[in-house]
């Protein structure tokens, strides 16, 4: 978990302003269609007043911005003298405030919306400020979540003040195309736009962060029974894409609407022939959901005292824990492949990491000695204050313990794996507990390496810092599994190439055997592989 205490100013007001030549092109496309009234909902500085300057359109345009910070609205402001903007407002204040009134009164008020909203978590977002995001998604009857950011509230409500037919040009964060608390961002997106298109670049454009951005342009239905043409998405390199005009850009990049809309809009990277191709290998009958052939739970939770609850042998020796100790692995480290037995635990024993679970399901009165004194130390630190150990009793004792004979790391590098739980051991709350309900356990673990399991998590998935790809029971759910019966798979090979480092190869190997044996080419096979691959390298981007 993250706190508030921890983050710098800067997060804290969400100030990553864009620089001026991706504003002046944004700026142009927003303007193209001679709007006379601009909103820009935390205008900053002013880089997109000043662009409007630099875009040479008529100064006499009415300017609608508002700025939460004195010192930043004041050099709006001189900007906008500077450039003899004599209809512009500035606002000091909550842009919500204003923009929930205009939204119970159902306003539509301007012909364009320009900007870069802040980037802050809601969990650190003031009381008063959290209570008006909410209020956007209830006047858009919207689904609600405190996962969300500043940024998704403040683009709902300036798309909604929008008139028909308005275009809105934004840099946002990349994560809208894929995160789950943009969901009702991007369905609205896609109920009441005619088209949108995602500029996506291979480059950081906010210097000093890990957070990748994203230029948004939409433009708003003439009618509300308008088709739509969906969402397209551009991968651009460098800012050569500059020099071409926005309106070219955007006529020619094809939308890709129905299920890619309303869903996650990472598809929109793929071209109509790698989703025809994908669609017609999921509609095989012998591929099938993951939610139709196993059961899928999280590890057992010790509320972050993991220091305390998963310890290596030298801990438990020391307070003759071994009555109370159990096998487990949480991390890629404990187990780099897809088999987790003796042999790998006792390596992982040798490398001195935390390879034993703490289940001391005893009441304390009972306990020896030096187990009663690792639970004082316990107290020392503070661990029975926590919450979910607090409401616990006794404290120490953690619930829903039990193992399965596959677990899933929760978050993975190159591919997601499952991994055969031969000593079955515990996991972590880093990784979950799997259970076949139609095939063999060893049929489950070498059928889930293969191209189409891969693409479909790159889909699902959500990308973190790092290249760090993350999967959550619901997702992973979703994900499509060629499950084939009598199929011979070399377990053991498998396992050693994958701690070698050479999972791509293994995807290849394993889509060739399965995807061969229903009908497939290898040809489609090695289309397959580097559809997943593409996403992979567009997932690191956004990851980064």
């Amino acid at each position: 978990m993250k706190f508030k205490a921890d983050q710098t100013s800067q997060k804290l007001r969400g100030g990553y302003y864009t620089p001026q030549n991706l504003a002046d092109y944004v700026t142009k496309w927003v303007l193209s269609k001679n709007p006379k009234t601009i909103l820009e909902p935390s205008c900053g500085d002013g880089v997109f007043i000043q662009a409007i300057a630099n875009n040479g359109y008529n100064s006499n345009i009415e300017l609608f911005c508002f700025e939460l910070f004195d010192t930043e609205a004041s050099k709006a402001l001189e900007r906008c003298k500077l450039n003899n903007f004599s209809n512009a407002t500035i606002t000091e204040g909550d842009f919500l405030v204003w923009a929930n009134e205009c939204l119970k009164k159902n306003k539509q008020i301007f012909d364009g919306a320009l900007g870069n909203p802040p980037f802050i978590r809601y969990q650190f977002l003031e009381r008063n400020f959290q209570e008006q995001a909410q209020l956007v998604f209830e006047h858009l009857d919207l689904k609600f979540t405190k996962h969300t950011n500043a940024w998704v509230p403040f683009l709902l409500s300036s798309l909604a003040l929008l008139k028909q037919g308005g275009r809105i040009g934004m840099v946002i964060p990349s994560e809208i195309s894929h995160v789950m608390h943009a969901q009702s961002l991007r369905s609205y997106l896609g109920h009441v736009c005619s088209k949108i298109v995602i500029i996506d670049p291979k480059e950081i454009w906010f210097e000093d962060t890990l957070q990748g951005a994203v230029i948004l342009l939409a433009e708003k239905k003439q009618y509300p029974d308008e088709a739509s043409q969906g969402v397209g998405i551009v991968s651009v390199s460098g800012f050569e894409f500059l020099q071409e005009d926005p309106n070219v850009l955007f006529n020619d990049t094809a939308g890709i609407n129905g299920e890619t809309v309303e869903g996650k809009w990472t598809k929109a990277t793929l071209s109509i022939d790698e989703l025809q191709l994908i669609k017609r290998v999921i509609a095989h009958p012998d591929v099938r959901k993951f939610k139709d052939i196993a059961k899928v739970d999280v590890g057992r939770y010790c509320d972050g005292a993991n220091n305390y609850f998963l310890v290596d042998n030298e801990t438990v020796k020391l307070y003759k824990l071994e009555r109370f100790a159990h096998p487990m692995f949480g991390r890629s480290q404990h187990c780099p492949g897809i088999i987790y037995d003796e042999k790998q635990h006792i390596e992982n024993q040798e490398k001195g990491l935390p390879t034993n679970f703490l289940y001391i399901d005893e009441e304390f009165e009972y306990l020896s000695k030096s187990v009663k004194n690792y639970i004082k130390l316990g107290e020392v630190e503070e661990y029975h204050k926590r919450y979910k150990c607090r409401i616990r009793k006794p404290w120490f004792k953690v619930p829903s313990v039990y193992s399965t004979e596959i677990g899933m790391l929760k978050r993975c590098h190159d591919a997601p794996r499952l991994i055969h739980n031969r000593v079955r051991a515990y996991t972590t709350d880093t990784a979950y507990r799997v259970s076949s309900t139609v095939t063999s356990t060893e049929n489950l673990v070498c059928s889930f390496l293969n191209p189409i399991t891969v693409i479909t998590a790159e889909l699902e998935g959500l990308f973190y810092g790092g290249g760090v790809l993350e999967l959550v029971p619901s997702e992973i759910e979703k994900l499509y599994i060629l499950i084939v019966e009598g199929l011979e798979h070399n377990v053991e090979e498998l396992n050693l190439l994958i701690k070698d480092g050479q999972i791509e190869r293994v995807i290849r190997q394993q889509g060739s055997l399965i995807l061969g044996t229903l009908g497939f080419t290898q040809e489609e096979n090695e289309k397959l592989v580097e559809i997943g691959r593409s996403l992979e390298i567009e997932g690191y981007v956004s990851r980064v």
